[in-house]
């Protein structure tokens, strides 16, 4: 991760004052824990993970957070962790509301497998 990212990231992050900017903040930590070949980056004004390509990003919303997997339609969900964007092409997404709990090693699991996904595939 650059740096010049990582500070966007954290002034991103700090600007929201509410429960977003933890849940974002805690999310953040997760992500980054679940693989090391992972790229933190800075796209479109917003948070961006890659390895071999985009794998996730976060978005924060009026009334939720949204955690996008750019190709989470090719990847198995055993927990159900996806909500949001079920009819989409490519896309999933987890979205979260205020006092929603997500499974931290689920979604751990997910970003592994999104990936592994990269990996292989174009």
């Amino acid at each position: 991760m650059s740096q010049e990212a990582s500070a966007r990231i954290d002034k991103h992050i700090a600007g929201f004052t509410d429960w977003r900017g933890k849940r974002m903040a805690g999310l953040r930590k997760v992500i980054n824990a679940a693989d090391p070949s992972l790229k933190e980056e800075w796209k479109w004004d917003i948070p961006i993970w890659s390895s071999n390509g985009n794998v996730c990003a976060i978005g924060a919303f009026k009334d939720h957070i949204k955690i996008n997997f750019f190709k989470g339609a090719s990847l198995a969900d055993p927990h159900h962790l996806f909500n949001g964007g079920l009819e989409a092409k490519a896309s999933r997404s987890i979205d979260l509301s205020q006092g929603d709990t997500v499974d931290e090693a689920a979604l751990k699991q997910l970003v592994r497998a999104a990936v592994a996904r990269n990996k292989t595939k174009s």
